[in-house]
């Protein structure tokens, strides 16, 4: 670089950590915009030129403010969202100082649940069944044709944020009565007993050249929801599942997706328990949270954030950009709330037991092995002995976002 790209990093939640760093080691410049609630929090303050707080990044108008303020003194060359809730706001960031990047619209099919299961089922796609919360005679002649449960959702919240399920029509409209000129904002999808899975990618110019495949041991829904421990695993690269999750992940980024976009996903997919059908359930620009990118890492020896991070740089500069070489190892994680502020994790100590989680009020570690049964047979017994040691259980909580 004839001079250092200035990049402007966007996160209401501590992550992204590595992706920093390494736009550090590239020469870059990193501001970051986040929420004063995690001042003096985790960050690596050391590969930061700077740091700029606000109350809320929710209010999308009041970012949108925050950065112009900034860049009265410094130049942005890049903007890169580290959560799922900033990656429209990026979009409109780029739009209002005409910088290259996805644009708010190109990306609202990675933050709308809504766009992204249009989208998809444009692309010949299954998906759940589902219609928009608009037209009430609609609704009604879809509630009647598709049988119960069916879940509420939010089309802009992350992952279970804000779903209610519902048994009846009552049910739905009782929630929209509550929801008021926010019911628009919402779709009704039907609930499919599932297993689900997720697909973690990298994407150059449009291709995915690197992507895993992994399994929820519960529905992340069910965890959020019922209380639980958070646990998920690579699945072997030569299974059915992966392979079939691989090619569908392809042609899901290929209908969400820009032109010659470049990046991350996170995809989640439903193999429905009843008909064995694989469903699109939805899709992220961003690196999957839940320190899923950490199993990835000691799974592969790829790091996400730190690939995407290179992707950006050299997709800015327009020079090439290659993944590196990976191993297959095979690794799971184990998440939960803890009632202990520091929980104690030295028993759980099998030589496979390579990272531990450090967050108060949590508990969390990831195992490894060259063999996928032991991966699962140490999930298994450590998440039974989770709920007896740590396990703390708090209420879903919903946000409400200006956008």
């Amino acid at each position: 670089m004839s001079k250092p790209l200035t990049v402007l990093c966007l996160s209401s939640a501590v992550k992204g950590q590595r992706l920093i760093q390494e736009l550090k080691r590239l020469g870059c410049r990193v501001f970051l915009l986040t929420e004063e609630r995690w001042r003096d929090d985790a960050w690596p303050y050391e590969s930061l030129e700077g740091i700029h707080y606000m109350h809320s990044l929710a209010n999308r108008p009041h970012v949108l403010n925050a950065a112009s303020y900034m860049a009265r003194g410094l130049q942005f060359d890049l903007i890169i969202p580290l959560d799922e809730y900033e990656v429209q706001t990026a979009g409109a960031l780029r739009e209002h100082f005409i910088m290259p990047g996805m644009t708010a619209s190109e990306a609202q099919p990675f933050n709308d649940k809504l766009a992204m299961r249009a989208r998809a089922q444009a692309a010949g796609i299954p998906t759940p069944e589902f219609t928009p919360v608009f037209n009430y005679d609609v609704l009604r002649a879809w509630m009647a044709r598709v049988p119960p449960p069916w879940l509420l959702k939010p089309r802009h919240e992350a992952g279970a944020m804000g779903i209610k399920r519902c048994e009846d029509a009552e049910q739905v409209w009782r929630w929209l009565d509550q929801l008021g000129d926010e019911q628009s904002r919402r779709l009704l999808e039907q609930f499919v007993p599932s297993d689900v899975f997720h697909v973690d990618a990298l994407v150059w110019q449009g291709q995915v050249v690197f992507s895993i495949a992994s399994a929820y041991d519960k529905p992340p829904l069910s965890v959020s929801h019922g209380g639980g421990v958070f646990v998920t695993r690579t699945l072997p690269a030569e299974s059915d599942a992966a392979q079939t999750l691989t090619a569908l992940n392809a042609r899901v980024i290929g209908a969400l997706a820009p032109r010659g976009f470049s990046g991350a996903v996170h995809a989640e997919y439903l193999r429905a328990l009843e008909t064995g059908q694989w469903l699109f359930l939805e899709a992220g620009a961003r690196v999957g949270g839940a320190n899923i990118a950490d199993m990835i890492e000691y799974a592969t020896g790829v790091n996400l954030w730190a690939e995407w991070a290179r992707i950006e740089v050299a997709h800015f500069l327009g020079e090439d950009y290659a993944p590196p070489a990976t191993r297959r190892d095979h690794a799971g994680i184990l998440i939960c709330l803890a009632r202990q502020e520091h929980p104690d994790l030295s028993s759980y100590n099998a030589p496979e037991v390579v990272w531990r989680l450090k967050k108060r009020y949590h508990a969390g570690l990831i195992v490894v092995s060259p063999d996928p049964a032991r991966v699962q047979s140490l999930l298994d017994s450590y998440s039974r002995r989770f709920v007896e040691d740590f396990l703390a259980h708090a209420e879903p909580w919903e946000t409400g976002r200006m956008v």
